[in-house]
């Protein structure tokens, strides 16, 4: 077995977003992973973790509860290693989703209200009666954040001498999170980059958490973003969220999809709406008011931001068509002023860049560092 399954993904400057933001925006592509999100990088760890382990691994049997990410994750991890996997998922999952989970070869149910419904199903009804049966949470395990850390470790690597200032990440369980902020944690030199944490109204048990000062458990999902739906963010999640470098902020649904949205027509890329909350605070002005709050303009043009785009598989061009004309008009606040090309240096937009002789695959698959100019 290789030592990991998640790819090497690009780091690339973005002119585009840029120009809105006012500063110097990075992205990191995790919808190039295997799977389409960076759930791919904690959960196939995880997975591989525990096979090592396994004192009879070829008759490891998966079992994942998960809003969608998480179980696509799982799928495509447990089909490499040609095991078999069965997948949780809750009511609120799309069909689609639940199609692209089902095609990556795993057995799914769809039952319960929320992903507690779901889990709590899957370890009475199923996991206890696999002797074989091994359990991959979709967030909250130790070895999964370890795994969603090297993200930024391959950051820290890819910007070389060139430190960068702040990060934008949605937030969900807190997997992502947690790994981003373990990442900065071993990297103790020079200043501690900024993180605005991004949330949906609706599913934002980590916001809520921090405005009561205690961990909450929300009463239920409202919001569209339904990888984002976690009554209650991991505790380390929580704890590592009031550290000082951290904000948190809480946008509508009609932003986080009409994130997505601008991002398709920026960046040619589809990412989901969950993905969506963190771009939409690039293109609405919070990451300036959040992470930029009392600098002047010529300090807060030379910030380095980097964004997590963490993809994610429940998306298709008719659903942007969809959420285009249901949400235009209440996210106004999303057309942001720009800032002159001239005035800001970060090198080539994405557009063009694959078919300028990028091969995805095989470079990811390598190693390969994307250019950086």
């Amino acid at each position: 077995m290789s030592e990991h399954l998640y790819v090497r993904t690009p780091l690339t400057p973005s002119t585009t977003l840029s120009q809105v933001a006012g500063c110097k925006i990075f992205l990191k592509l995790e919808n190039f992973q295997p799977s389409g999100s960076f759930k791919y990088r904690g959960t196939s760890h995880l997975m591989q973790h525990s096979l090592r382990h396994s004192s009879s691994p070829s008759k490891v049997h998966f079992y994942c509860s998960s809003g969608g990410n998480a179980g696509v994750a799982c799928a495509t991890a447990a089909k490499s290693m040609n095991l078999p996997v069965t997948v949780v998922v809750p009511n609120s999952t799309s069909a689609f989703l639940v199609s692209k989970i089902r095609h990556a070869g795993a057995e799914v149910y769809q039952i319960g209200a929320d992903w507690i419904e779901a889990d709590a199903f899957l370890k009475t009804n199923l996991l206890a009666n696999d002797p074989h049966g091994c359990y991959i949470p979709p967030f909250d395990n130790p070895i999964i954040w370890e795994g969603a850390s090297s993200m930024f470790e391959e950051v820290y690597e890819q910007m070389g001498d060139e430190c960068f200032d702040g990060v934008v990440c949605s937030v969900g369980g807190g997997s992502l999170l947690t790994g981003i902020q373990t990442a900065i944690q071993r990297h103790p030199e020079g200043p501690r980059p900024r993180v605005l944490a991004v949330e949906t109204k609706g599913a934002d048990s980590l916001n809520a958490s921090l405005r009561k000062g205690q961990h909450v458990t929300l009463p239920r999902i409202t919001s569209i973003a339904t990888s984002l739906a976690i009554v209650r963010v991991a505790e380390r999640a929580y704890e590592l969220a009031q550290e000082d470098n951290v904000s948190s902020i809480v946008l509508s649904d009609a932003e986080a999809a009409m994130g997505s949205v601008r991002f398709a027509e920026d960046e040619d890329l589809l990412v989901e709406v969950s993905c969506g909350a963190a771009l939409a605070a690039v293109y609405n002005g919070d990451l300036r008011r959040m992470l930029g709050a009392g600098m002047d303009d010529e300090r807060w043009r030379e910030m380095r931001v980097v964004v997590a785009v963490c993809g994610g598989s429940d998306v298709s061009e008719n659903l942007f068509k969809e959420y285009r004309k249901k949400y235009s008009a209440e996210a106004t606040s999303m057309v942001s002023n720009t800032v002159p090309t001239e005035e800001l240096s970060v090198g080539n937009s994405l557009e063009g860049r694959v078919a300028l002789g990028f091969e995805m695959g095989s470079c990811l698959r390598k190693g390969a560092v994307p250019l950086r100019v």
